[in-house]
């Protein structure tokens, strides 16, 4: 019965739903080894897709297949990339789930959190328990009858993967099968992938470091210069690994790949959406008129509201996190806020070990 799964996962198609930056991106990788199903939700754009063979600036591989269809999807393919924004992902599963069965491998590349209930307004001061944020991982496996379930983090910029430049990934899963599948479906000598069992240490890591991009771009464009970005990053770094430690994350997930090794990334490059974010703010934009002219989705603006609710419910001091909530939503001076930086009375470096 194995070999038979091996032979079915072997000449199935897998799918990617979402066709973003990323999801293109991810399409196009798993194209190099596999006939790819890319998942549009819009007709008129999946007839787009097929016909220009562009996506988000990309130009399609050979082997990937437009489809409007996730019945066509959970039909057709065993190993199936939901990478959609995470304000999104809901209501994907939620389609999605009908479709499924339990021999499905689901392995998402969304860096966001889902709140319950969603449509509450977080303040400075609210309070979110444990129990009322969601990773895209557990809403998977709330909402789905699969439990083969992982996560896909790691520097992984969509521009760099579209040119073709080498880059790194980390899988997280309780099983086996799901990293070995995921490695012999996405890895090339451009893409290396690696695998932990720590898959909630792994998703948390890859969402909340999108907080610290958004503070080095602040930092950036008020040209402080890059010891101040560093110092910016490495304290929010602790302030992010205290917090996941009050959450029973094992500080070795903000270590690796999707932790120091997306911050690298996103924190440094212009192609980051959320670096962006704060390197806009820094100009002069308001946030509104930032998110308005955006293309995709800056997760880390939420991520920011999240954290610090998880944090205040804790009783968890975050100040470099507060002053990026107060600096997006209460309109406080950019410059202001990042001078606060320089006077917290830290008497410890590295405090988190």
């Amino acid at each position: 019965m194995v070999s038979d799964l091996n032979t079915m996962s072997e000449q199935a198609p897998v799918a990617v739903i979402g066709a973003g930056s990323f999801g293109t991106a991810v399409a196009n990788l798993l194209a190099e080894n596999k006939r790819v199903l890319l998942y549009t939700r819009l007709p008129e754009r999946a007839e787009q897709l097929r016909t220009s063979r562009q996506s988000a600036g990309q130009t399609l591989h050979d082997l990937v297949e437009i489809t409007g269809s996730l019945q066509q999807i959970a039909d057709a393919c065993y190993l199936i990339f939901p990478i959609v924004p995470s304000e999104s992902f809901a209501a994907m599963i939620g389609d999605l789930a009908p479709f499924l069965r339990p021999d499905h491998i689901l392995i998402h590349g969304t860096k966001g959190l889902h709140v319950e209930p969603p449509d509450q307004n977080l303040s400075l001061e609210s309070k979110l328990k444990r129990q009322q944020v969601l990773t895209m991982s557990e809403l998977i496996l709330r909402e789905t009858v699969v439990l083969r379930v992982g996560c896909l983090h790691g520097p992984n910029l969509a521009s760099e993967i579209a040119q073709g430049l080498p880059a790194a990934t980390v899988i997280g899963s309780r099983f086996d099968e799901v990293i070995n599948e995921g490695k012999l479906a996405l890895r090339s000598n451009r893409f290396q992938v690696y695998g932990s069992y720590d898959v909630l240490g792994i998703e948390l890591a890859g969402v909340l470091k999108n907080i610290l991009a958004i503070g080095s771009g602040m930092v950036r464009g008020l040209a402080l210069g890059e010891n101040a970005r560093a110092l910016l990053m490495t304290r929010g770094l602790s302030e992010l690994i205290h917090l996941g430690k009050t959450l029973n994350i094992d500080p070795r997930a903000f270590l690796g790949l999707a932790g120091i090794g997306d911050i690298i990334a996103t924190c440094s490059s212009p192609h980051s959406r959320n670096y962006t974010v704060g390197f806009r703010l820094a100009q002069g934009e308001t946030l509104s008129q930032i998110l308005e002219t955006m293309d995709e989705v800056a997760e880390g603006v939420h991520t920011v509201q999240v954290a610090l609710a998880l944090a205040n419910a804790e009783g968890l001091s975050m100040p470099i996190v507060g002053m990026l909530h107060r600096i997006l939503f209460e309109n406080a001076p950019v410059a202001d806020g990042l001078q606060r930086l320089m006077s917290y009375r830290i008497n410890r470096d590295v405090d988190f070990i």
